[in-house]
């Protein structure tokens, strides 16, 4: 009976070990391999689970439109089901591409920015659930009960599948991006490109930025704009917070270090 070949997962290398191109683009090859098998792999669950996917957006529109999504053209219920799969097989397979950009970036750094770039990836997971559930919870029944009652005297709203779940999946996915606001901003205070000071000062050019970005994301009615903006509001003020803590810890780790050094 033939064997099978052995599965070889790529190789992290040690801090500071020299490798040539070739050894490093073999390692991103390999990476990017497995990269793609995460997300096929979770695309096949996402297929399985389409269903059940849809049902659990379905609930974010009013009682009355739930279970009449309708398609207009024969290929449309097959393409809107491999489209939720593939997005579901990304999802499902995000702590693997985290890991993979993990192993493969981490040996450029030091053993210090080592530790902080691990938590930057447990936050980053854990603000996009967050950003996630919030939408999910708060941002898409008010936009939808909005957007399906708006003048409903004229228009008579039939929930088409496509279309409402690209909207869906797009606004789960900007506020999965706002709420990492926060990483983003302390990410530039701890590489030393921004201060708190330097965002104290200018909290009304933030305040700007954050609502031209709110106001680029998807969704063009008042009720989702106003939930895209507000969150970003709010965060950019918890992460000037979150830079004063920051700072104060890596002072504090580099007296350490002088002091151990000496």
């Amino acid at each position: 009976m033939a064997r099978l070949p052995r599965i070889r997962l790529p190789r992290q290398l040690d801090h500071g070990e020299e490798a040539s191109l070739v050894e490093h683009l073999d390692e991103l090859r390999s990476r990017l391999f497995v990269c793609i098998g995460a997300v096929v792999v979770g695309a096949v669950v996402g297929f399985a689970l389409h269903a059940e996917i849809i049902r659990w957006l379905e609930l974010t529109l009013p009682k009355r439109y739930r279970g009449h999504l309708i398609v207009l053209g024969p290929f449309e219920s097959f393409t809107t089901v491999l489209w939720i799969s593939i997005y579901a097989g990304i999802v499902l397979a995000t702590p693997v591409l985290l890991w993979q950009a993990w192993s493969y970036f981490i040996p450029a750094f030091d053993l210090h920015h080592e530790r902080m770039m691990r938590w930057f990836v447990v936050m980053g997971t854990l603000l996009a659930l967050g950003g996630i559930a919030f939408g999910y919870a708060v941002v898409l029944p008010a936009a939808e009960h909005f957007l399906t009652g708006f003048d409903n005297t004229q228009f008579h709203y039939v929930p088409q599948a496509k279309p409402f779940l690209s909207f869906c999946v797009n606004m789960l996915l900007a506020m999965a991006l706002v709420f990492e606001m926060p990483l983003f901003v302390v990410g530039l205070v701890a590489l030393g490109i921004m201060s708190s000071d330097t965002l104290r000062k200018n909290r009304r050019v933030g305040i700007l930025i954050c609502t031209v970005l709110g106001l680029c994301l998807p969704g063009v009615d008042v009720v989702s704009t106003f939930f895209e903006v507000v969150p970003l509001l709010l965060l950019f003020e918890a992460s000037i917070w979150l830079a004063v803590l920051v700072e104060r810890r890596m002072r504090n780790d580099a007296l350490k270090r002088t002091a151990l050094e000496t």
